[in-house]
């Protein structure tokens, strides 16, 4: 009797699980653009905060103060550090024209001019530059 060929092979090994460690090439590509876009948009959302900080202050300020004075300057000081320094030093014409379009609300001569004259300053025209601090844009062509 002839032997079978079959008798010489060995049983059937199965394969061993396939291990998921390391990484194919592409998923390393996948995960480093993942880690940059959250890095990237932690950057923007930081740098954010950090340019409406002056806001936040001033807004804090304005609660604090009364003065229609103290209100006004600190005003300015947002047209300072947001827009042109030269803003601020306008004559008063056109300085009620730029709080008005950084502001949307409307100030007329009348009301920068009573903040300098001796008599009392009307209390509506501090809760108006309290509104004014509050609606104040920060990122505005300005066509003055």
């Amino acid at each position: 009797m002839q032997t079978s060929p079959l008798d010489g092979l060995h049983d059937i090994i199965a394969p061993s699980h396939v291990d998921w460690w390391p990484l194919a090439p592409a998923w390393w590509v996948v995960i480093s653009i993942a880690l940059c876009l959250v890095c990237g948009l932690i950057i923007i959302m930081y740098k954010n905060y950090q340019f409406k900080k002056p806001k936040r202050n001033a807004i804090k300020l304005a609660n604090q103060q009364q003065s229609a004075q103290q209100l006004h300057i600190i005003l300015k000081r947002l047209v300072i550090t947001y827009y042109d320094p030269r803003l601020a030093a306008q004559s008063t014409a056109n300085w009620c024209k730029t709080l008005s379009q950084l502001a949307a609300i409307r100030f007329n001569e009348d009301e920068i001019s009573s903040l300098y004259s001796t008599a009392q300053t009307p209390p509506a025209l501090s809760d108006k530059f309290r509104q004014a601090i509050k609606q104040f844009k920060l990122k505005e062509p300005l066509h003055v």
